[in-house]
Parts: C-alpha cells; structure tokens; sequence
C-alpha cells in the first residue's frame, strides 16, 4: 500500500506553470544566444528593452509538461526601470536569476558582476515583501547549501541522496554548518552565473598571451565571488555545445526539482560547473598550486588587464562637398594650359599624327601654341586638332561670362542673341571689347584650321 500511495502522490504532481527565469547581464555577454540553445531555437532574433520567452520544460518520470517563462533584460543601465516587469512581489518566490558574462571581456567581469548584483538588490529592497516572506526565502537558500551532498549515477536508488533529491526535504538535525566565506550576501534568490563563449579561451592564448595561470586566477576570483553570493557557476559554449544541456537539466533540477546527477566539473578549464552548496575556500585554494607568476591575493584588474583599445573604424562614408562652378573652370582652364604633362593624347589626335612639341609656350590671339599637323584625314572635322585651343577659348569665354547682362533690342530680334546685330566677322556688335577678342580668336583659330585642311585636300587631289 505504501509503493500506491507513492504512485499516486507522484502521479497527482503536475508541473507548475507560474515558474520564471530571470537573466541579468552586459550587452554583447550572449544572453539571447544562451536562451535560444535552451530552447533549442537555431536562429536567435535579438530584441530590446525587456523580451520574454519561454522553455518547454518535460518531465519524463511523470510524463507531464509546461513552459518556463524567461525575462530578458537588456544590458543598457536605461532599461533597469522594467525589471519590475519581471520581477515582482508575485513572482518572487518563484524566480530564479542568470547572471551572464562573456569570456570575451573577462577584463570587465568584476565590475560587470558586482554592477548587476547591486541593481538586483536595490530592486528586491524596493519591493514590497512581507519580512517573513523574505526571511523564510534566504532561510531556503541556506538550507539548499547546508543540505548539497554528492552525486553519481551509480548512486543507489533508496539512498539519502535520492531521497533528498526527490522530495527536497531533510533533517534540521543533518544539516551541516555553512562553508567559510559562504552567502554573506543572501538575496533569497536561486541564482545561476554563467560564463559564455568559452571557445573564445584560444583567442585570449593566441591574441593577449594568457597562460593557464591567467585562466586558473580567473576560475579562482568568480569561485569566490559565487560563493560570497550563495550561486552555482557554469562555463558555456554555444559554438561549441558545452554545457549547454547540463545547464539546462540543472535548471528544471533547481526549479522543478527534477533529478540532477552531474557532480562538480573543475578539470576542463573551458567547462567549469560549480552546483550551489558544493563549493568552498579549501577546494578553490587547489588552484593556487598551478598559479606560480600570479599572486592570487591581487587585485583582479591588476592581473586581468583591459588590453589598450584599438581606434574604431567608422563605416560611414564621407560626405562628399560640391566644388564652386567657376573655381573648377578654372582649374580645368590650368590643366589646359599645362599641356601633354597632365593632358592625355586623345585618340584622334593619335589618328592625326604627331604633333608639335611646342605647346607650353605663350598663346597669342591667332594660334593656339602648336604647330599644324602633317597629314589630316579630310573626313574628320577641321576643329579637330586644334580642339584644345578651342576648348580653352570656351573655357576662358564661360569665366568671363557675366549673368545677368541687359537683353538687346538689334535688329535681328529684341532680347535673342540670334537676333543681334552681327560684325563683318561674325560677332555680336555689343560685346564687350574683351569678349571680342577671345570671340575673334576661336574665329581666327577655325579660319587656319579651314585653310589648312582645304590646302591638303587640294594636294591631295592634284597628285591624282
């Protein structure tokens, strides 16, 4: 009768469904990442402020099933003011707290910890609990230390162990004295910190020469600093896949109080687990054997230097300013003037023939500094080789170019230039003198080149 009675009570158990997870940490420490894997989520979706999700929790002894919610509040300080939210006078009772930091800054973890650490009790003080409510809460996270024993597979099913496992219940009698050192600071909350991207440990080795020793005094101040705190600690790697699934058992074990049999994993540097209530200052004191350059009593800065930070890149382009009109005619008209040395040959010129070497040299009105080519084929355009004197004439025309000027009334039309009256060599009768002259001389320019070509295609004829 007492085996039915068992089965029946265990029977009768369903799952609670008003179970939460809290997780506190820095941007950048993968707590999105984390919480995807325990959902088993491939493509994680980053959000802000406050997100919640939630893991599908099962319980294979009873076959019965429910949601765990998760609350994940972003790193920015700005954000602290919704942590109500999620944790509240309702929930508090039933809320266990991650705290995150990332094995890529392990420079900043001191102050990341004690940062987050404060703000959960700042929080819990705000709250409105009744004082026994928060004296029985940190009496039950005393008593989950006092009470931890060792555990194995190969333990026997009808041991203390197990039973204390299965109905988390023990004597007051059995209880031992807490560890040295242990829950000074009591929060009443089950607290879990986990170290994220452990893979990253090969990087620190290779990048900024950390030694074994480096590792060891790392492993050694967060040991201290969970036990201070009355937490459990584990080394993750999502990349990886460390310690991904025991986290996740050993979550439903603290929530739930689901079987939870991996004992205290210390010998893989990159795969720490410390359960709540195992640990202590002999058993952290081991790792001082192997740290001969490092002195464990340090300052953790002292030993875990920020390495100097490198300038930031900006992918921003630069805003492009537009150049003043007259200031790049100008320029273009320099360019001109300085002839083959910044100048290209262009492809007709090349057609044309070679050409002469004097073009540096002063230009007056009726040339343009050069001399005339050898042979010109008559089917290009007469103003073809002497294009560059053309074009500074045009150049030069645009920067003495004054907008604005009064509309004449000629003859050939009021106010249209097509309609002023035109001179014996084809300029306007109101220009000005300067404006004659450069006007005269693309005229004259035209007029030598015309002649020029007109002379080659006459001795081009006459000799057939």
């Amino acid at each position: 009768s007492a085996i039915l009675n068992e089965v029946q009570t265990q029977g009768s158990t369903k799952l609670p469904s008003n179970k939460s997870v809290l997780v506190l940490g820095d941007n950048a420490t993968g707590k999105t990442t984390l919480i995807a894997k325990l959902q088993g989520v491939e493509d994680p979706k980053k959000g802000s402020g406050l997100e919640y999700a939630y893991i599908d929790v099962k319980d294979e002894y009873r076959d019965d099933m429910t949601r765990l919610g998760v609350w994940v509040l972003d790193g920015d300080p700005g954000h602290t003011n919704l942590l109500h939210y999620a944790l509240n006078e309702t929930n508090y009772a039933h809320t266990l707290v991650i705290l995150t930091v990332s094995m890529t800054q392990p420079w900043g973890w001191l102050e990341q910890l004690n940062h987050w650490i404060k703000v959960l009790g700042q929080h819990i003080e705000s709250l409105q609990l009744d004082a026994k409510e928060k004296e029985a809460a940190r009496q039950r996270l005393a008593t989950t230390w006092q009470s931890y024993c060792e555990v194995g597979d190969d333990l026997d099913p009808g041991s203390p162990v197990k039973r204390t496992m299965r109905n988390n219940s023990i004597d007051e009698d059995d209880l031992l004295p807490l560890t040295e050192d242990a829950l000074i600071t009591n929060l009443g909350l089950d607290i879990v910190v986990v170290v994220t991207k452990t893979d990253y440990m090969t990087t620190l080795e290779k990048e900024y020469e950390y030694r074994d020793e480096h590792f060891d005094f790392i492993q050694q101040w967060i040991r201290n600093f969970c036990l201070r705190h009355g937490t459990s600690l584990f080394y993750t790697s999502v990349k990886e896949d460390k310690n991904c699934d025991l986290l996740y058992k050993y979550l439903t074990h603290r929530i739930y109080g689901l079987p939870f049999r991996t004992p205290a994993l210390v010998v893989e540097k990159d795969a720490v687990l410390i359960p709540a209530g195992w640990d202590s200052l002999k058993k952290i004191s081991i790792l001082y054997e192997n740290m001969h350059g490092v002195n464990a009593e340090n300052p953790y800065t002292d030993i875990i230097k920020a390495p100097p930070t490198r300038k930031a890149v900006s992918n921003r382009e630069a805003e492009v300013q537009t150049e003043d009109e007259q200031a790049f005619l100008a320029r273009q008209q320099e360019i001109l003037k300085q002839g083959d040395q910044v100048r290209g040959e262009s492809p007709l010129r090349s057609q044309a023939g070679g050409v002469g070497s004097n073009k540096s040299g002063p230009r007056t009105p009726g040339t343009t500094g050069q001399s005339s080519p050898k042979k010109i084929d008559p089917k290009l355009t007469p103003a073809t080789p002497g294009g560059e004197g053309v074009l500074a004439n045009f150049f030069n025309s645009l920067l003495h170019k004054k907008s604005g000027s009064p509309a004449g009334g000629g003859p050939g039309g009021a106010g249209s230039p097509a309609g002023a009256a035109r001179t014996a060599n084809g300029t306007d009768a109101m220009m000005t003198p300067e404006k004659m002259a450069v006007r005269t001389d693309a005229a004259a320019e035209l007029d030598r080149l015309s002649r020029s070509v007109k002379k080659e295609i006459d001795l081009s004829q006459s000799e057939c």
